[in-house]
């Protein structure tokens, strides 16, 4: 059977995309700096007299130290700018860009003259308006990427999400069926067992069809999860299922989405032991990896393979890791020898 897997999400883990890039980060910073050695280099490479080396250097100085200042100043305003309606803080930040470029420039050409260093040959009002003009045409042409980038970005997103929720979709059915059938059986043998079996499913149900919008569960409770459904399958299969858990090294209150260990879990037990006339044994192993933790589910493989599966469920885990915890994650699968292993190594929240 195939377990349903919601992809839930909370406010805290959520991938947000605000209206304006985050300059305060690395690559909003680096391309501004980018675009202005760029520029002065060109300016530079473009003059039909003699190459001015010191010349190039004070600009590129120029260049950088306005960039650090362009960037530490829409860093600070960015949560007041980001309140303004619409388009309106792309036109704040542009407008700050040209401010910042005029009174720099006026300072430069006020410093250029008071030391008498003449490395500026023109009047210090053509020198601010060819400034101005620069940064007007270069912050409108910037911000507009940052703009398209933010738009491919949110888009991407919102059809991630809408990939797994329609696996979700495809997958639920096989679960509520197939538990359906284990509970009718169940009562037929043991009323007792089946009224326990009927409470650990509710659990089951409760995770699978509802949880969509309290956003991540931990692991304890994921693994409690898997302990009820491991509990229904003990009843079913009887000695033949044999589960070892080494387990006690894992951080309970780790982020984790729910359901996205326990259809691995029934993945072992349906192809890995269902199968064998004599059963065996699904390992659940876990340790800290750093701040995140590494887990392996193994389980041994039939000399006949099993009845295959549509792979929604390996498929829908690996998509549903990689949106919560981005590229640092890694999901694995497949036969080492004549076990069946899977490996998620999930990484820490940030700090």
């Amino acid at each position: 059977m195939r377990a349903s897997i919601p992809a839930t999400r909370g406010p805290r883990d959520r991938i947000e995309y605000s209206p304006l890039p985050d300059f305060c980060q690395l690559p909003a910073l680096f391309a501004l700096f980018v675009v202005g050695a760029l520029t002065v280099t060109v300016m530079w490479l473009a003059r039909d007299n003699q190459r001015d080396w010191p010349a190039y250097s004070v600009s590129m100085l120029f260049v950088t130290w306005l960039t650090l200042v362009i960037a530490v100043t829409v860093c600070k305003l960015r949560p007041s700018l980001q309140r303004l309606p619409g388009h309106t803080p792309y036109f704040g930040v542009w407008l700050l860009i040209v401010l910042i470029v005029a009174v720099a420039s006026a300072l430069a050409h006020w410093f250029d003259g008071a030391l008498q260093m003449q490395m500026l040959g023109s009047s210090a009002l053509v020198f601010v308006r060819d400034n101005v003009l620069i940064a007007a045409l270069l912050g409108a042409a910037m911000l507009r990427y940052f703009y398209v980038l933010t738009q491919w970005q949110t888009r991407l997103a919102a059809a991630t999400r809408a990939q797994v929720e329609a696996l979700q979709a495809r997958i639920r059915p096989h679960f509520l069926f197939n538990s359906m059938n284990t509970v009718a059986a169940l009562i037929r043998v043991d009323p007792v067992a089946a009224e326990r079996t009927v409470e650990d499913l509710s659990e089951l149900f409760r995770a699978a069809l509802g949880q969509h919008d309290t956003g991540d569960g931990t692991l304890g409770e994921e693994l409690a999860l898997i302990e009820r459904y491991l509990a229904i399958e003990q009843l079913r299969l009887g000695e033949r299922l044999r589960v070892r858990r080494e387990l006690d090294e894992l951080p309970a209150d780790f982020p984790l989405p729910r359901l996205l260990l326990q259809p691995l879990v029934e993945n072992a037990v349906r192809h890995g032991i269902q199968p064998l006339r004599d059963g065996g044994e699904v390992v659940l192993r876990g340790r800290r990896d750093g701040g995140g933790i590494r887990i392996e589910i193994v389980n041994p493989l039939p000399a006949t393979p099993a009845e295959p599966g549509n792979g929604h469920g390996l498929d829908s885990v690996r998509q549903r890791v990689a949106f919560r915890y981005g590229p640092r994650s890694r999901v694995t699968a497949g036969a080492q020898g004549d076990r069946f292993v899977v490996l998620l190594q999930l990484p820490g929240p940030p700090a």
